[in-house]
């Protein structure tokens, strides 16, 4: 019983160590909207605040990039917050 105990922890051994020296899959970022997160470069563009007209009053929209992170190969991680407000239409 003893050689089997011994037996297994050598193949759990070389099973750790065949698994932690096999090539790692490099990272791959991306998003199925790029127009809500980016990864790496620089700051992407703002546009001038939207004036969205609702009827009985309009919306203005106003979209800004911030850096909300990094990830493990130290890209940056951009995210777009969006605000909106409501104002009297002109």
């Amino acid at each position: 019983m003893k050689k089997i105990c011994v037996l297994f922890m050598y193949a759990a051994v070389a099973a750790a160590l065949v698994g932690c020296g096999t090539a790692t899959i490099p990272p791959n970022y991306s998003s199925t909207n790029p127009d809500l997160m980016r990864i790496g470069g620089d700051t992407p563009g703002s546009r001038e605040p939207e004036i969205i007209n609702m009827g009985s009053y309009c919306l203005q929209v106003t979209e800004k990039w911030k850096a909300d992170g990094k990830t493990p190969d130290d890209q940056i991680i951009w995210t777009k917050d969006s605000y909106r407000k409501a104002i009297p239409c002109r």
